[in-house]
This record gives structure tokens, C-alpha cells and sequence, in this order.
């Protein structure tokens, strides 16, 4: 059996992407959103800290009935389409699933998908390694009712059968790649306990694997900033309190002041 190691720093810290002066923003990734038809709120938590993680362009690709609604609701710097078939070669993630499905999930993307929520439902029984699903415990037993044993035995057999990472979320969130390779995280407030937080979770995820970090390292490194965000709001959090506390927390990272 493999063993589970603890979500730190050090793990991933050297992975962390890092503009430098003479790049441009499509060098840090354009991230692909789907929006929620009609839990607006969902998709502008996850496009904010998308582009809060430092994802060069965040595109949030809607149906015609909601389009004005993203425009009002969304900042200037994420970009609003209406085609739902929208695709560029620009793109280098996709995220799916936050707050409900506007299309049926890619499932033969050459570049990192990112299913969450509603697009936890009708998987097909092989997806690829860059693959990530966010599923809490009511949504990975709604998806996996047939995969039995404790929490981490499900969650690593889950990922060995559909050869993908699972990001099984708690208040200890186990990462889980396909071949087995474990990393737990409880550094975390209960404070996350709230509605709309693992929308920017998947944002953050979404967001640093769009500027081509490893899927797994991006779990690690999302799951673990997600946390610190919270612990450094304290009490009393909303999840629209996250996005803007990610530039502070990323600072202190690559400063290396948090101890």
C-alpha cells in the first residue's frame, strides 16, 4: 500500500507558476469555464479565482439567456462568450460543473479537465490521468455507490478505475492519483463549511493547471492555499471573502514568510 503523505509547502512550492517580465498572458494559460445556466453565483466564485491564481485569461463560455447576467455580475478581466461550442487553441484547462451544466463535459480533452458538482454525475467508465474530479462525500457516493471500503480505499479505487485524480474533499481533503500516490490535507478552517467554497476551489485547480502545472501538483498546491486563504480570514467566511485573499497568500508563499 502506498503511503498517504501530508499536504505541504514543500511538496509543490517549486512547481508554482511565476510570470516573468518578458511573457505574455496567453504564456500563463486561458482557462475554459462553463457556466451554471442558472446558479450564476457558482461560476463567478470559480472565473474570480481562476484569475486570481494567476491564470493569464479566464473565458466563461454561456448560453444566450444568462449572457447579460455574466456580463453585470462578472469582473472586466473574464471574458464572456456565448458559443457553446467555443474553442480555441489557446485553451489549456477546462472547468466544468460548478452550480450546474450548460454542456456535457469534454471527456477526450488533450488538456486538464476539471469536473466538479453537477459534472460528478453519468462519468463514463475511463477518462485519462489529467483528469480531475472534486467531488465531497454526499457527491462521491452518488458517483461511486458500487466502490466499498473505508474513505481512502474508495477514493483510491475510484481513481485507479476511471485512471484519474480524485480530489475528495472534508475536513481532511485526500488527493488521490490514478497509480495511487496519496497526499492528505486538514490545513483548513471549518469555516469552509460553506455554500460556494469548493466553486473556488475548482477555480483555483482549474487556474494553476491552465498555466501548465502538473494536475496532481495543482490539487496539492489549490487544496492547501484554499485552506490558508480561510485560516488567514478567520471567522465568520463566505466564499466571495476567498478570491481576493489569494494575491496575499500566494505573496507570502513565494516570499517565503509563512513559516
Amino acid at each position: 500500500m502506498n503511503k498517504i503523505e501530508r499536504n505541504t509547502p514543500e511538496l509543490w512550492i517549486s512547481k508554482l507558476p511565476q510570470k516573468q517580465w518578458d511573457q505574455h498572458k496567453y504564456d500563463h494559460g486561458h482557462a475554459l469555464i462553463h457556466a451554471a445556466p442558472k446558479l450564476t453565483g457558482a461560476t463567478n466564485l470559480a472565473a474570480q479565482a481562476c484569475a486570481r491564481i494567476g491564470t493569464g485569461l479566464v473565458t466563461v463560455v454561456t448560453g444566450e439567456a444568462a449572457e447579460d447576467i455574466y456580463r453585470c455580475i462578472l469582473p472586466p478581466h473574464v471574458l464572456v462568450r456565448t458559443e457553446h461550442n467555443f474553442e480555441t487553441k489557446s485553451i489549456s484547462a477546462k472547468l466544468y460543473g460548478p452550480g450546474g451544466l450548460s454542456a456535457l463535459p469534454d471527456y477526450h480533452s488533450r488538456v486538464p479537465v476539471v469536473l466538479d458538482a453537477d459534472a460528478l454525475s453519468a462519468l463514463p467508465g475511463r477518462l485519462a490521468p489529467h483528469y480531475i474530479l472534486t467531488p465531497h462525500h454526499g457527491e462521491f457516493d452518488r458517483a461511486f455507490p458500487d466502490i466499498e471500503g473505508n474513505r481512502t480505499e474508495r477514493a483510491k479505487k475510484a481513481a485507479n478505475t476511471l485512471n484519474c485524480i480524485i480530489v475528495l474533499k472534508g475536513p481532511e481533503t485526500l488527493i488521490v492519483s490514478p497509480n495511487g500516490h496519496s497526499i492528505t490535507s486538514n490545513h483548513a478552517s471549518p469555516w469552509l463549511a460553506t455554500a460556494g467554497s469548493g466553486d473556488v476551489l475548482a477555480g483555483m485547480i482549474a487556474g494553476l493547471a491552465a498555466q501548465n502545472m502538473h494536475p496532481f501538483d495543482a490539487c496539492c498546491a489549490a487544496v492547501w492555499i484554499h485552506g490558508e486563504c480561510a485560516l488567514h480570514f478567520g471567522r465568520y467566511l463566505v466564499a466571495s471573502d476567498l478570491p481576493d485573499l489569494i494575491p496575499s497568500i500566494m505573496n507570502k508563499l513565494l516570499d517565503d514568510d509563512l513559516p
